[in-house]
């Protein structure tokens, strides 16, 4: 998976491409960890994710929890898969689509 970060002050946007799964998600999740303090708003393109696995969405609510809290996160670009797995879970309630 690539991850392609864009940080304008307290706005990150992040640009995923590949597939989010037990192998990737703990880099998407140390990622986080290391900027997520210092941001309001949170903004994923998922224009080039292919798939989405449980661990790619435990770090997404991880995530979406701490924007709770200090801002905002939304999600874009997502194709039908990932959409379908969002609809499943239940997640098309928590995150924000756009």
């Amino acid at each position: 998976m690539t991850i392609t970060k864009n940080q304008n002050g307290s706005e990150l946007d992040i640009a995923l491409e590949g597939r989010l799964d037990t192998t990737t998600a703990p880099q998407l999740e140390g990622e986080l960890k290391h900027i997520i303090n210092d941001i309001t708003d949170l903004r994923f393109d998922f224009a080039g994710l292919e798939y989405i696995s449980s661990a790619g969405l435990r770090v997404l609510l991880a995530a979406q929890k701490v924007m709770n809290k200090q801002g905002s996160m939304t999600i874009k670009n997502v194709n039908d898969t990932i959409m379908e797995v969002f609809e499943i879970t239940g997640f098309v309630d928590i995150l924000t689509i756009v």
